[in-house]
């Protein structure tokens, strides 16, 4: 590219977190808009652990949108990537329209490149955040924050949760252009210093029924979905931010389990059935009952998203016996394997009246590791322009692109 061609290449690189949620979202009640039919709140995890990098470039000489995700060219067609770029670009046009002068939006019309890089194993399972994509063509276009919510959600859901760190709530809304539809924060990724994540990889496949064909059936069939959203969510809501502000591990462990249970119920009342736990989920579930019931209280949570992978919830002090279970019910079969990645876990000695009472056979290679973690920040911009992951050229950097 020549140089006054370089010259016209906008360029900006963030990063975006993943989030589970603890009140789930299942099902909309606008399918063009991506509103759901209930609240739903979540905790964002720390990028330490778990980030997407995205860089977003635009340039009068590009001549179609592009995008890479984690090293591969894709197709830019797909509907829920152009409803964002859609968005973004509405927004930015009707800020140029009534002569906004606090940002310069004349980009709006040049085509983007979109290179997207995640630092966890595509085998956990986690979907890359569509915030990553919002949030950097956010600050390319200067889109205004309370319009990000409604971008983020035409890339996925569940992603405008992603745009804060710590505990965050997706609002359900009233009005019919889903305005009222927004993420916000409910506590800060400090507030709670104590809690910390396990996410129990056991299954690398592909889920039979994607998540957005998933909650349409249930929408369609699902009696017990729509008794949720009116009468069980709310109520759920409520508690969910009043125990997480009280920081009561015991309620929200129990309410975690519980939402998690009829979300998964929910996907059994829908006709066909959907089945996203598998034998070992469901051996994951009793492990974590029996430990719970050994001590009489709630000392570690479970939650599973559209997957068969579990997402543990636990305090500190509670993290290392726990991990050391984990390991004695589901042994590798090679020793010295790397078996927790991110944070470190110190090690623990079990009782063999504990091993005695959960009372499991040993299911050896039932989960192939765990990825340590706590709650996080939200999407950051990258200053360092080495940080980026397209070139001058606009084209993705060799380290970037997979053989």
């Amino acid at each position: 590219m020549p140089e006054n061609d370089k010259q016209s290449l906008s360029m900006v690189t963030c990063t975006a977190p993943v989030n589970i949620a603890v009140i789930k979202y299942w099902g909309k009640r606008d399918e063009d808009l991506i509103l759901p039919i209930n609240s739903s709140l979540s905790v964002t995890l720390h990028q330490d652990q778990l980030k997407t990098t995205t860089t977003v470039a635009c340039s009068r000489n590009f001549q179609q949108d592009r995008i890479w995700l984690n090293g591969k060219g894709e197709d830019i067609s797909n509907p829920r990537l152009q409803s964002c770029l859609q968005e973004i670009r509405r927004f930015s046009r009707k800020r140029r329209n009534t002569g906004d002068s606090t940002s310069d939006v004349s980009g709006v019309s040049h085509k983007v490149h979109i290179c997207s890089v995640n630092n966890f194993p595509t085998a956990a399972g986690l979907a890359s955040s569509a915030s990553g994509y919002a949030f950097a063509i956010k600050i390319l276009f200067g889109v205004e924050n309370e319009q990000l919510s409604a971008v983020a959600r035409q890339g996925s859901g569940s992603a405008c949760r992603s745009l804060y760190g710590g505990f965050v709530q997706w609002k359900l809304g009233e009005q019919l252009d889903g305005k009222d539809s927004l993420a916000e924060q409910v506590e800060s990724e400090s507030y709670w210093p104590e809690l910390r994540v396990l996410i129990l990889v056991v299954s690398a496949e592909q889920k039979s029924v994607g998540s957005t064909s998933g909650m349409h059936t249930s929408v369609e069939t699902s009696q017990l979905l729509k008794y949720r959203a009116d009468v069980v969510v709310p109520s759920r809501m409520e508690e969910m931010i009043r125990v997480i502000r009280e920081r009561d591990f015991p309620a929200f462990g129990e309410l975690t389990m519980k939402d998690s249970n009829q979300f998964h119920a929910i996907c059994l009342d829908t006709y066909p059935p959907i089945f996203y736990l598998n034998n070992m989920s469901h051996r994951i579930i009793s492990l974590v009952h029996r430990y719970n019931q050994y001590y009489g209280e709630t000392r570690v949570a479970y939650t599973f998203d559209a997957g068969p992978n579990a997402v543990i919830y636990t305090l500190q002090d509670h993290l290392p016996e726990f991990v050391q279970v984990v390991r004695h019910f589901f042994p590798l079969e090679v020793s010295g394997e790397e078996f927790v990645k991110g944070l470190p876990v110190c090690s623990a000695d079990l009782s063999e009246e504990l091993k005695r009472d959960i009372n499991m056979e040993p299911t050896p290679k039932g989960i192939r590791y765990i990825i340590s973690t706590k709650a996080g920040p939200g999407p950051c911009v990258m200053k360092d322009p080495n940080h980026h992951l397209l070139g001058a050229d606009g084209l993705p950097k060799k380290s970037v692109i997979s053989d």
